[in-house]
């Protein structure tokens, strides 16, 4: 499992997000609009804007959030701000490579604030393209407890590849492939706790120091509760025991 996948999974185990629920709900609220505007508001159309709707629903998000969020993208809220979707690239402690992905109704705002974010935690903007080119657009669904028979029927609908670890797997796949992919392993009974269209690095940086896994997580944590940040990725490779102490 990759370093960025073991941090949120511990994170969500030890419920950090609980105390943060309010921004939690605001970045699924922007997501889900953004895939409403995308491709409109009927999640039986629009498979991204249904993946949105089942990310914010095991958040607990409201029925009512949900269905806001959705007339703002699909024009029904007049009232609602027009959001623009912006990249950053940086680096953090020892050139681990990061890629920022923010949505915003203002663009000044958010320069300032990613950017204070990195200068904060040892870390230092790129320009564009500096670090993009080490990240792919994948299909990420984690499994519980996956079998052989999960890992067959992940082979047959086109999975690029399965890496286990600790009783969980990783099933990567070409973004086309997902929704299919993500059906099939739902039928065959698999016990999917995550899944998302994601930025998945090429190669990886070991970090076992634990001062300096310490600032890289300080530097992921700063991005990750910006209201206007919707993701982080980073090629950062931490043991779990040491992503367990400073956890």
């Amino acid at each position: 499992m990759s370093g960025h996948s073991k941090w949120h999974s511990i994170r969500h185990k030890k419920g950090a997000n609980d105390a943060a629920r309010g921004k939690v709900f605001t970045r699924h609220g922007k997501l889900i609009t953004i895939a409403a505007r995308d491709g409109g508001g009927d999640p039986d159309m629009n498979p991204g804007l249904r993946l949105a709707i089942e990310n914010a629903k095991k958040e607990n998000m409201p029925n009512t959030n949900i269905e806001r969020a959705i007339k703002k993208g699909t024009g029904e809220d007049k009232d609602g701000a027009i959001l623009e979707e912006i990249a950053f690239e940086g680096y953090g402690v020892e050139g681990i490579a990061v890629y920022v992905k923010t949505i915003t109704d203002n663009r000044n705002r958010t320069v300032a604030s990613v950017r204070s974010a990195f200068s904060k935690n040892g870390g230092n903007l790129g320009s564009s393209g500096s670090v993009a080119f080490m990240f792919h657009n994948k299909g990420l669904i984690e499994i519980k407890n996956p079998s052989e028979d999960l890992e067959m029927v992940a082979i047959e609908n086109n999975a690029d590849d399965i890496k286990e670890e600790n009783g969980t797997a990783e099933v990567i796949c070409d973004p086309k492939e997902f929704t299919v992919l993500k059906k099939a392993l739902e039928e065959a009974g698999a016990d999917i706790y995550h899944a998302e269209v994601t930025m998945i690095p090429e190669t990886t940086v070991r970090i076992e120091d634990e001062g300096k896994a310490k600032q890289i997580m300080k530097l992921v944590s700063a991005l990750e509760d910006d209201d206007d940040v919707s993701s982080v990725h980073a090629n950062f490779d931490i043991p779990e025991e040491i992503l367990e102490k400073i956890a």
